[in-house]
């Protein structure tokens, strides 16, 4: 079993379903008693409980004729992440364990953000100044605080909202400026599973994944945890994301390892020139054997670094070896042996250009702006893809090195 030692520092961000019911608030606050008994140093982290957080939502848009300003949704959404606060931190005192919470109003408040209200940016120097001076005293004495989730406030003490993953958020960010050992994210789940125990039955745990891997989870729709707040999880701290339903934070769930990068960037993802191979037809994609065909002729001869389809093309992107015109060959004579397939065209010598970053996703307009940019600079995307935090061009291989700069610069405009 993986444990945490006793005298350690560690975060705890209880979910919103771990505190959805009298029962549930109680067998979390006393999870958390039993660690400090352990000796175990601690800051808790606490969303609202339940749907409160809908439900004031829900309430407050209904009540104001679509009037209600961002900054004022923003004032009372925190009230359910305030709420489970105080009383944490009540429950907390009447188990014999000294401690106090913090609420955004008081001038310790420890997460400060812009004015970007509803999906709220950290300043990440600010709260780490304000961690390190009014939380980490406090956990070195043995008090435990207890701090709202997905809660800021900007530097003129107006109240915002972290957005999405905003309670995670506020745990890594603290997890990182106290040296937390460890950070455990208690949630519904028995921690991350290979899919969505709510469409595939009997799912299997993961011990561990990499962030890098979990970013893809989370952008392709699986909420396991938001990639906006995954880019502030600790390069050096492990999260362990594991049950409620254990009364015991040393049970095992799933370990998150490693970090993400802050910054979009770009880079040239093949140091040798990239074929193009496009092939038409009608319903070329309800024929698996001829797409497992082209498939496995492409894999024999070079390495595939991307692959489009729709209903009547494929195409795939090709590392462009010497002996490349025998694959052309293959890949030809199979789209002239079925009536599904009609032509061929290739198109050879061309660059491979990824851009990545966390958010990406989020970026709006990002594609439109490099593609803008490309085109009023002369130059030709000849495809582009979108997996996950990542965009994939392809343009011609004698103008990389000038795309390549008009598309770092245009993610520095971002």
């Amino acid at each position: 079993m993986e444990n945490v030692k006793s005298g350690k520092k560690i975060v705890v961000k209880f979910g919103g379903s771990s505190l959805a019911d009298p029962e549930k608030l109680l067998k979390s606050v006393m999870t958390a008693v039993s660690e400090v008994k352990r000796g175990t140093k601690m800051v808790i982290v606490v969303s609202a409980m339940g749907k409160t957080t809908d439900i004031l939502l829900a309430t407050a848009k209904n009540t104001s004729n679509g009037k209600l300003a961002k900054c004022e949704l923003d004032d009372i959404l925190s009230m359910g992440e305030r709420t489970s606060a105080r009383i944490f931190t009540a429950a907390l005192r009447n188990n014999g364990v000294n401690t106090c919470y913090f609420d955004p109003m008081d001038d310790k408040w420890p997460i400060i953000t812009d004015d970007v209200f509803q999906n709220a940016n950290p300043n990440i120097e600010e709260c780490n100044k304000n961690i390190k001076g009014h939380v980490l005293p406090l956990v070195e004495q043995g008090i435990i605080p207890v701090i709202a989730g997905f809660v800021g406030k900007t530097r003129e003490s107006k109240i915002t909202t972290l957005g999405r993953g905003g309670s995670d958020t506020t745990a890594f960010i603290i997890g990182e400026s106290i040296g937390a050992d460890q950070i455990i994210l208690v949630t519904d789940a028995e921690g991350i599973m290979t899919s969505d125990p709510k469409i595939i039955q009997n799912p299997k745990l993961l011990p561990e994944i990499n962030v890098n891997t979990l970013v893809g989870l989370a952008d392709s729709g699986t909420k396991f945890i938001h990639s906006k707040a995954l880019k502030y999880k600790p390069k050096d701290i492990d999260v362990k994301v594991m049950s409620n339903k254990h009364d015991d934070l040393n049970k095992p769930g799933t370990l998150i390892k490693d970090a993400l990068s802050w910054e979009l960037d770009a880079e040239i993802a093949s140091l040798t020139p990239v074929a193009e191979i496009t092939v038409i037809g009608e319903g070329i994609s309800n024929n698996t054997k001829i797409i497992m065909e082209m498939f496995e002729k492409v894999r024999q001869h070079t390495t595939l670094l991307g692959m489009s389809m729709n209903t009547n093309s494929i195409i795939f992107y090709i590392n462009q070896k010497d002996n490349i015109s025998e694959l052309f060959d293959q890949i030809h004579k199979i789209t002239v042996d079925n009536k599904e397939t009609i032509a061929m065209a290739v198109k050879k010598d061309l660059s491979f250009i990824q851009t990545s970053g966390v958010g990406l996703e989020e970026t709006h307009g990002i594609i439109g702006k490099i593609s803008e940019d490309l085109r009023l600079a002369g130059i030709n995307i000849s495809g582009i893809l979108t997996i996950t935090s990542s965009i994939l061009l392809f343009v011609d291989w004698n103008e990389k090195e000038k795309a390549l700069e008009l598309i770092k610069n245009s993610l520095k405009t971002q």
